[in-house]
C-alpha cells in the first residue's frame, strides 16, 4: 500500500511516486480524464464486446470454436464505486464489498454466456506454479464464488480440459495470456508479472499441457491481453542484469539494455566522491515482449500468438492500473474454459 512520502515497492511497479500538494483522489481523477479523453483503438483480430452493461475484450480467432468462453474484462459497468463511478471490480479489495465482487463474477459470466460455468480463480502468488484442474474440482468451485478453489490452491498458471470449468486471472498491470488447444479442446489462464516472467512461467505452462494432455505447441493459439507497455513501465536498471541471465534475447525487452554498472570516465564531473555515484537512472521493461518471446522459445508459431496493444497505464479509462492508480484499484479478469455439451 502506498503511503504519503514513501515509496512502496510490489510486482506491479518498482515504486509508486508519492504524491505531494495534491490528493490521491483528485490524482486519480486526473489519470482518468486524461485517458478518456484518448479514442479506443482496438482492431482486428481483437474486439470489444458490449453485453448486459459490460465491455469485454475478445480475441477474433478465439470466437471460431463454439466449444470456447474466453474473455478480458475491462473496469466499464458492474456494481462497484470507485470515485463516484460504477466499475467491474473483479477481486476482493479493502474498499469494495464481498457482495458486489460475487455480483460483477455473476456479470462477467452472463456477458461471456458461461453462467453454468464454474468459475476458478486462484490465490496468486507471483510464482512458475501450474496447476491442472479436473473433474474433481467441480466439488470446490460454485457460482457464488464462495470457494472459487481449494483452500490450498496456490499458483499463476491454470490448465484444464474440463467442461465447466472457467479459468480466470487476477490483474491489474501484469499479463494475462490464454491458450488454446483447439485439437485436444484444452485452455490454459496465466497471470505474469515480472517474477513470473523471469521464472519462465510461460514456458512452463505450455511443458505442463504436453505433459497433462498431449498438447503440441505447434497446435496451440495464445492470447495476450492488456497490461502495462513498456511505454509505462519503469524499472531499475538492475532488472537488465537479472534478465540477461535467464534470456539471451533480453536486450530486446528493454528501452536501453543498461545495467548501471557500466564505467563513467566523467565521474568527476558528478562532483560526488568514490563510491557514492548517483543511482543508475531506470530503463522501461515490455512484459508484452518477453512472454512473447517465451511462448516462440516454448514451440509455438509466431502467427498463432496475438499480443494486445492496449496498455493498462495509458488506458485508465478502459482498465485498471495498480501503477497508474495505487492501491485503490480495481482488478480484471482474463477468463477462457471448454462449455459444456
Amino acid at each position: 500500500m502506498t503511503h504519503f512520502g514513501v515509496v512502496a515497492y510490489c510486482d506491479y511497479t518498482v515504486w509508486i511516486v508519492p504524491t505531494r500538494k495534491t490528493s490521491l483522489r483528485t490524482s486519480r481523477k486526473r489519470q482518468l480524464a486524461h485517458s478518456a479523453a484518448r479514442p479506443a483503438k482496438i482492431s482486428a483480430p481483437w474486439r470489444l464486446r458490449k453485453s448486459g452493461g459490460l465491455e469485454v475484450l475478445e480475441l477474433l480467432p478465439f470466437t471460431k470454436f463454439a466449444w470456447l468462453a474466453h474473455g478480458f474484462s475491462t473496469r466499464l459497468g458492474g456494481t462497484s464505486v470507485l470515485d463516484g463511478q460504477k466499475v467491474l471490480n473483479l477481486s476482493f479489495m479493502e474498499w469494495d464489498t464481498r457482495e458486489n465482487v460475487l455480483e460483477n463474477r455473476r456479470l462477467l459470466q452472463a456477458a461471456l454466456g458461461a453462467k453454468e460455468s464454474k468459475l476458478v480463480v486462484m490465490r496468486q502468488i507471483h510464482s512458475d506454479v501450474v496447476h491442472p484442474f479436473k473433474r474433481e474440482i467441480l466439488r470446490f468451485a460454485q457460482n457464488d464464488g464462495v470457494k472459487s478453489s481449494p483452500p490450498a490452491c496456490k499458483g499463476d498458471a491454470a490448465i484444464t480440459k474440463e467442461p465447466g470449468l472457467l479459468l480466470g486471472t487476477s490483474t491489474a498491470d501484469c499479463v494475462p495470456i490464454l491458450l488454446v488447444d483447439p485439437r485436444q479442446r484444452a485452455v490454459g489462464a496465466i497471470h505474469a508479472g515480472w517474477r513470473g516472467t523471469l521464472a519462465r512461467i510461460m514456458q512452463k505452462t505450455v511443458g505442463r499441457m504436453q505433459l497433462e494432455f498431449g498438447s503440441k505447441p505447434g497446435n496451440l493459439l495464445a492470447a495476450i491481453g492488456p497490461c502495462i507497455g513498456g511505454c509505462c513501465y519503469e524499472v531499475s536498471a538492475d532488472f537488465v542484469t537479472k534478465f540477461a541471465a535467464q534470456f539471451a534475447d533480453a536486450d530486446e525487452y528493454f528501452d536501453e539494455a543498461r545495467t548501471g554498472e557500466e564505467p563513467n570516465p566523467l565521474q568527476w564531473m558528478n562532483m560526488c566522491p568514490p563510491g557514492h555515484q548517483p543511482p543508475a537512472k531506470n530503463v522501461h521493461l515490455d512484459l508484452r515482449k518477453a512472454n512473447q518471446s517465451q511462448l516462440m522459445a516454448a514451440g509455438l508459431q509466431e502467427a498463432n500468438i496475438f499480443v494486445s496493444d492496449l496498455c493498462t497505464g495509458c488506458r485508465t479509462d478502459l482498465f485498471f492500473s495498480y501503477r497508474k492508480e495505487g492501491a485503490v484499484s480495481g482488478r480484471m479478469l482474463s477468463v477462457i474454459g471448454v462449455r459444456r455439451e
